[in-house]
């Protein structure tokens, strides 16, 4: 099978622009490539109600759901603002994801 490649990787700062949490902006936890989605850290948030188990109390928890893909962008600390990217090419031969306004690199 082919790996799927998205904009967005683990650790990156996104923001939200579309939905109820829409301008905002968080970190992103985990990316589910098979459900092309990403989970941001405080955003998208939703009540499960539990029940117990062993030790385990029951009860409203309150957890991240997962964002598709499409409704995220990467956030650039230069610009302030959500970005679209490209790949630029170093001398070494690396691909870095590039802001498409600054240049600004988000691969370190």
């Amino acid at each position: 099978m082919f790996d799927k490649k998205f904009h967005v990787k683990k650790g990156d700062t996104v923001s939200v622009i579309t939905g109820k949490d829409k301008n905002k902006s968080g970190k992103v936890l985990a990316v589910l490539a098979k459900k092309d989605s990403v989970l941001v850290e405080g955003l998208n948030v939703v009540k499960r109600h539990t029940r117990a188990r062993g030790n385990e109390p029951g009860g409203i928890v309150e957890k991240e759901a997962p964002l598709h893909v499409s409704n995220v962008m990467l956030y650039c600390e230069k610009c302030k603002k959500p970005v679209r990217t490209k790949r630029n090419l170093l001398e070494d031969g690396k691909k870095v994801r590039v802001c498409v306004k600054c240049g600004e690199p988000f691969d370190k």
